[in-house]
């Protein structure tokens, strides 16, 4: 049963199941994907909104599960919004997580005029970043082979 959480300036518009978030011009949406927790962003993100964007798209970090922040469809991304991205950043760190930021242009502007020792993850797309997710899995997998192999 899912429940929804409704908390002040934030609306749910939609059924439950795929609920979007709406939250002072930005709309947020989750979906739950074989290899990560797609979050995705659309709309503006700025200083009037950023607070509840952050606790909504913080909601969806969970141990053991990688993030993929989907902010291709933002619209309008202030130096506000860098607050958001340190959230994730801290979050996931925290929860032992991997996470990928999908910029979209909007938001790739405005992080090319920040240092460019504070990096975030990045991918081109949702599909390049799961397929990087899966890569890696792979990778792991691969490692672990010799581990599991008989020895005469």
């Amino acid at each position: 049963m899912a429940t929804t959480i409704t908390t002040r300036g934030t609306s749910h518009i939609g059924s439950q199941r795929n609920s979007v978030i709406e939250c002072g011009g930005a709309q947020i949406r989750a979906h739950y994907r074989h290899l990560a927790t797609v979050v995705t962003i659309r709309g503006r993100i700025d200083s009037a909104n950023v607070d509840q964007v952050s606790e909504q798209a913080r909601r969806y970090v969970l141990a053991k599960e990688p993030v993929v922040l989907d902010l291709s469809g933002v619209t309008a991304f202030t130096s506000a919004g860098i607050w958001l991205l340190c959230v994730i950043d801290g979050d996931c760190r925290a929860a032992g997580v991997e996470w990928t930021l999908i910029e979209g242009t909007t938001v790739g502007e405005l992080l090319s005029d920040f240092d460019h020792d504070a990096k975030f993850p990045t991918a081109p797309s949702v599909d390049q970043a799961l397929h990087a997710l899966a890569d890696g899995n792979d990778q792991r997998r691969q490692a672990l082979l010799p581990l599991f192999q008989k020895s005469a």
